[in-house]
């Protein structure tokens, strides 16, 4: 009788815990659209289409999926008194990659459904894209050096959002790495098994959050 208790007390901590696991990250709140700010003096630097990376984890009761996106070519810094300024990145939807599915059939069902009218439709959409509009330094921050604002479109959606980052401009060379930072994806309309559209789902559901983290570099 006492193994049977505890093997119920088990089983609700573990559920409880599972139900918890969203995406960890700074929560991001998409706004509308910010306005560029950016100069007509800025240089234009061509973004590493091959070395810059979106990565993404998606959650749901029972665990979650990490992977990496990547850039379309022609995505490109600007740089003003060697500062970073703007820029603009075409995302390609279709490059979705999973890397936690070691099971490849598993994995490429799970990629094909990302790209499916489901979630992020990439027949119908096939980019999205990222323009920044301002980046602020910060002071007494010793992980992060500015703050970005940009707006991002997906699904012909576009949403204001704002996160903070490593930035470096060094001799006609420009990175970016941000915080991981957490999105509600129903805001673009990627609804599919969204507990707060579909409420007669109950708990088999995938969380609204999602988290990137943004990785580029110029050429």
């Amino acid at each position: 009788m006492k193994k049977v208790i505890y093997a119920i007390f088990a089983f609700t901590l573990m559920a409880g815990v599972a139900c918890n696991q969203s995406s960890k990250g700074t929560k991001v709140e998409a706004s509308d659209t910010h306005k560029m700010e950016m100069t007509a003096d800025a240089d234009g630097l061509t973004a590493c289409q091959h070395q810059s990376k979106i990565y993404w984890k998606g959650t749901k009761p029972t665990g979650e999926h990490t992977g990496f996106i990547k850039l379309k070519e022609g995505g490109k810094f600007m740089v003003e008194d060697n500062q970073l300024v703007g820029g603009e990145f075409i995302i390609d939807m279709n490059s979705i990659v999973n890397v936690d599915l070691e099971d490849e059939e598993m994995n490429a069902k799970l990629v094909g459904h990302l790209k499916s009218a489901d979630f992020f439709h990439a027949d119908s959409f096939p980019t999205a894209k990222f323009v920044i509009t301002s980046v602020e330094a910060l002071s007494g921050n010793e992980e992060f050096t500015h703050t970005i604002k940009g707006n991002l479109t997906m699904k012909d959606i576009t949403k204001g959002i704002e996160f903070k980052a490593n930035v470096k401009v060094n001799e006609g060379a420009v990175s970016a790495t941000s915080e991981e930072f957490v999105l509600d994806r129903t805001q673009w309309n990627v609804n599919y098994g969204s507990k707060s559209i579909f409420k007669e789902i109950k708990d088999n559901f995938i969380h609204d959050e999602f988290s990137l983290k943004i990785e580029v570099y110029s050429m």
